[in-house]
């Protein structure tokens, strides 16, 4: 056939999306695995949201829709953004897109020219480094141990800045630590930033109704005024509501960045789904009794999960503040051989070996830019992730 665009090399598959299809496939043959692989919350979207996108298709709104969003539920966005994060924007500082995923991608497209940089703190969501790559952008993974709490250091962001430096991506809570910064800890960055004018801001801030234990999520544009105008701030509705496939997300910032992120959502996919707009302008304007019930059974699914893997000989497990993903270390599994004879020299081997001997499939730190660990979700039900967890501990109490 004829040759595909070479930028393909640039944009392999990613790991969570690889390890689900494993899982899938070896459920097609009759296996039980529990996939802990990807990010998808396992409540129903709320009834109210999902009643206003069948009473939106019943009255006809289904025609194309304006490609930066619905006006209602772009006004629904701004009273969002009042509400949680004391943040005030014009409609034409919001637009909406297929998912934060589409969001974000407009954004660097917009602004990305060959060879400009992204400073992206490891571990990341992989699909930072992958778009920018598509772009033509360059990817600065800024290593964030554990030891810091998986978290960027002040110091550590002034040493990556270059003149090429274009972006700075937050993403808090973190996909995949689940790590949350604080106001001071957002403020030090933000400090280090006003040094250097020529950097747009990016803070995903999906994760930000999820978090445990009192922390109190706080996002960079308004712990930081004076980084406004260069900062645009991503969410939607697909975690805190388990609306993923839904497919709305949104950004807000500065109305020059909007506008041209419009321009290339209207040369990508024309706009988003009337249904899906109307669905969401209903859940943020709608009751939210249901986001701190899900976000107080996550946080006792992090303590199961986190209690068990304590058990299992080799794995080291950090309390993360928010999110629903641990990222436990497997330094100490590493060198050993599985029951099956297989040896674990990477994370890799590790999340392949535990696929194929106790079903249990997770992605390995690798993906996230940071070894070795593996992901884990527990955006699952406590049966099994209980389950897979009695797995876990059996497969690393059975290395030798």
């Amino acid at each position: 056939m004829p040759a595909l665009a070479q930028r393909l090399d640039r944009a392999p598959v990613a790991a969570t999306v690889a390890m689900t299809a494993k899982a899938r496939a070896m459920r097609a043959q009759g296996i039980e695995v529990i996939a802990l692989t990807i990010g998808e919350p396992d409540f129903d979207s709320p009834r109210h949201a999902i009643e206003a996108g069948y009473q939106a298709a019943l009255h006809g709104d289904t025609k194309y829709p304006p490609q930066d969003g619905q006006p209602a539920l772009k006004q629904a966005i701004q009273r969002k953004f009042q509400r949680d994060s004391g943040l005030e924007f014009a409609l034409d500082e919001i637009m909406v897109g297929n998912g934060g995923k589409q969001v974000i991608f407009n954004a660097l497209m917009a602004t990305l020219n060959d060879g400009d940089e992204v400073i992206i703190p490891a571990p990341y969501w992989g699909a930072y480094p992958l778009m920018t790559r598509v772009v033509g952008g360059v990817p600065v993974a800024v290593s964030c141990p554990q030891n810091n709490g998986f978290k960027l250091r002040p110091e550590d962001l002034e040493a990556a800045i270059t003149p090429r430096t274009k972006w700075l991506m937050l993403n808090f809570p973190n996909n995949p630590t689940g790590a949350a910064a604080t106001r001071d800890e957002l403020a030090a960055l933000g400090e280090v930033m006003q040094r250097h004018p020529h950097v747009w801001i990016l803070s995903d801030d999906m994760y930000e109704h999820l978090v445990y234990d009192g922390f109190e999520h706080r996002t960079m544009a308004a712990v930081e005024p004076r980084l406004r105008d260069r900062t645009l701030t991503v969410t939607g509705v697909s975690k805190t509501y388990a609306m993923t496939g839904w497919r709305v997300g949104f950004g807000a910032g500065p109305r020059g960045l909007i506008k041209a992120m419009t321009t290339i959502q209207g040369h990508v996919a024309a706009g988003v789904s009337t249904i899906g707009q109307a669905a969401a302008a209903a859940a943020l304007d709608g009751p939210q009794d249901d986001v701190p019930r899900m976000a107080a059974a996550y946080r006792r699914r992090r303590d199961l999960v986190i209690d068990a893997l304590g058990r299992a000989p080799g794995m080291v497990c950090h309390r993360p503040e928010g999110a629903f993903y641990v990222y436990p270390s497997v330094a100490g599994c590493l060198g050993r051989t599985t029951e099956a004879g297989t040896r674990l020299d990477t994370d890799e081997d590790f999340a392949l070996a535990l696929l194929e001997e106790q079903h249990v499939a997770v992605v390995h730190g690798a993906a996230f830019g940071m070894s070795p660990y593996v992901r884990i979700s527990y955006a699952a039900d406590d049966a099994s992730l209980a389950e897979a967890c009695r797995r876990i501990i059996v497969f690393c109490a059975s290395l030798r």
